[in-house]
């Protein structure tokens, strides 16, 4: 599990497995953020932006590939490591992910770059181009939650209640008493929603020692996110139409309900869109097929 509408366990795993060979990070300020990153070959940027609870090192296994034709740059986003702990803002969401990464992008001269980015991450991508659509040669996303939609779908609203009432708000209040609280919440509240990809239930306490630590590491995020005002910003039916860049639309055959019905909405939304749903993948398609996100995105790349 791991993201909120979340990238846990299988990516914290993943990584957890790929920390040799990493290059160390650089890092640049914006915003006041200090946003750690790795940058390897040459030529037009593909920014990777991980989903919750992850950071840079979870696109180590891409990397290679990807900077044979790009200059290829992953980045951890401003609450997660290894960045400097500050004090949470009130009103972190996504926008404000969003215009860190805008400012990036500028700051290292990449514009205009391809974006991928996964759950939370790919939300980020998508407001991105919805704010700074100069910034942004396209766009492959996995599966972003933009959860204000649903209340507003048919057969939404009881995914939405569900989200909050086993994961949003038991992961707030775990916060409150600590950050192996919150995440414990979080990733047993996701495992209560069916989010493992096996037939285990996914609980924190079931996770492997490395894991768990890898979680914990990324904790500030989500501690930043439940304190938040508005964790889940609005995105406008209209500002999604009006996005020019040419997405794709990754999807997980065996993801949530939630996230299908969100990925839909977009299919329907974006003008310029392809959409490719992985059989037997779920939110966790990029550790489950690593091959065929990474072909379908270069050779959408390709085109663009």
């Amino acid at each position: 599990m791991k993201r909120l509408t979340i990238c846990l366990a299988l990516w914290a795993a993943l990584f957890a497995q790929n920390t040799t060979a990493q290059t160390s990070p650089k890092k640049v300020r914006v915003n006041g953020a200090e946003l750690h990153y790795v940058d390897q070959g040459k030529g037009v940027a593909v920014i990777f932006v991980h989903g919750g609870l992850d950071d840079y090192r979870v696109w180590q296994p891409q990397m290679e590939a990807f900077s044979q034709r790009y200059r290829t740059l992953a980045y951890s986003r401003r609450y997660n490591y290894p960045n400097s702990r500050v004090a949470p803002r009130t009103d972190y969401s996504a926008v404000v992910d969003a215009d860190d990464l805008a400012a990036l992008i500028r700051k290292l001269k990449l514009a205009p770059a391809h974006i991928v980015g996964v759950s939370y991450g790919a939300y980020v991508a998508l407001l991105l181009a919805a704010r700074h659509p100069e910034l942004v040669r396209s766009l492959v996303l996995s599966e972003p939650p933009v959860l204000q939609w649903l209340p507003e779908m048919e057969g939404g609203k009881p995914l939405f209640t569900e989200f909050m009432a086993k994961v949003w708000e038991p992961a707030a209040r775990g916060f409150r008493v600590g950050d192996e609280a919150g995440v414990k919440a979080a990733v047993d509240g996701f495992g209560e929603l069916g989010y493992s990809g096996t037939d285990q239930k996914m609980t924190f306490a079931t996770l492997p020692p490395e894991v768990r630590s890898a979680l914990l590491e990324n904790a500030p995020e989500w501690r930043a996110l439940t304190m938040s005002k508005d964790a889940f910003p609005a995105l406008p039916l209209e500002a999604v139409r009006r996005i020019k860049a040419p997405t794709l639309l990754l999807s997980g055959q065996r993801s949530l309900t939630l996230h299908g019905m969100i990925d839909s909405q977009l299919e329907r939304l974006l003008p310029r869109k392809e959409r490719i749903i992985l059989a037997n993948a779920t939110h966790e398609m990029w550790n489950e097929y690593p091959e065929e996100c990474r072909r379908a995105a270069l050779v959408f790349f390709a085109k663009h």
